[in-house]
């Protein structure tokens, strides 16, 4: 079932979610430090598995299936997790709830198509969309506290954050455009 690299790329992701949230509840800078490195490593490896899958030819059912739903373990285990410590908080909440109710209409909506044998590809948009929003949250789990004062950490990350925002809301809405057709009327 994990016989390819890509396979076990995502499922490494998978297992780095739990490690990620409890160093995000320590207290301490390097605990910080370690999950932002660890947290860096998972969007990586998101890139990577796709990349690797494709150059291999070595696309699989597992693959397709795990790869979405780790990145969204990932990016809303996390996310939770900083309103919760409150390094997303007050307005900039509102960029966060876009990604996760984003998150789940687009799960949703993928496997209403699904049942209907219709692929939705991820478009060249929805992947800078991720990427921004794994910078920014890596920015936002170190924070001010944890960063020298010339680097204003939660400021990039909450900007980014917007910008994330504001391409959730773009991304999920050309997949429902996408999807128009497919409905009965």
């Amino acid at each position: 079932m994990f016989k390819t690299i890509a396979n076990r790329l995502t499922l490494s992701r998978i297992i780095l979610i739990p490690v990620i949230l409890v160093l995000l509840i320590m207290p301490f800078a390097w605990a910080a430090w370690a999950a932002c490195a660890l947290f860096s490593i998972a969007g990586v490896t998101d890139w990577l598995d796709g990349y690797m899958a494709r150059r291999e030819n070595q696309v699989s059912r597992i693959g397709q299936f795990l790869d979405p739903i780790a990145d969204k373990l990932l990016v809303s285990a996390v996310i939770l997790l900083l309103v919760y410590n409150r390094k997303i908080d007050s307005i900039n909440v509102l960029p966060a709830l876009i990604i996760l109710l984003r998150e789940v209409a687009v799960s949703g909506l993928r496997e209403f198509l699904a049942g209907l044998s219709v692929n939705v590809p991820v478009s060249k948009l929805a992947k800078w969309k991720t990427t921004i929003q794994i910078v920014a949250l890596a920015f936002l789990i170190v924070g001010n506290e944890h960063t020298p004062f010339w680097l204003p950490a939660t400021l990039i990350g909450d900007v980014l954050l917007w910008i994330a925002g504001g391409l959730t809301i773009m991304t999920g809405y050309d997949y429902w455009k996408a999807s128009l057709k497919h409905f009965d009327s």
